[in-house]
């Protein structure tokens, strides 16, 4: 069975959430060389959905935004 985008989302929110902070905690020890390291990090994630929805999340993080529910 294919999932729907929304309910991909839906089941990979929450790790995909988990993922974002982990690498988020990341920033301050590696300074300089975090987005080059998370870009890398990124690009080893997959589906590429997931991988996305990581991204979104970092984004969130750095904005400062709250998470959606």
């Amino acid at each position: 069975m294919t999932l729907t985008r929304s309910e991909f989302h839906q089941q990979h929110l929450e790790q995909a959430q988990s993922k974002a902070a982990e690498l988020f905690a990341r920033r301050t020890d590696l300074k300089g060389a975090w987005l080059g390291w998370v870009a890398g990090q990124l690009y080893s994630l997959s589906p590429a959905e997931y991988a996305s929805m990581v991204r979104r999340e970092l984004q969130r993080l750095q904005e400062g935004t709250p998470a959606s529910p």
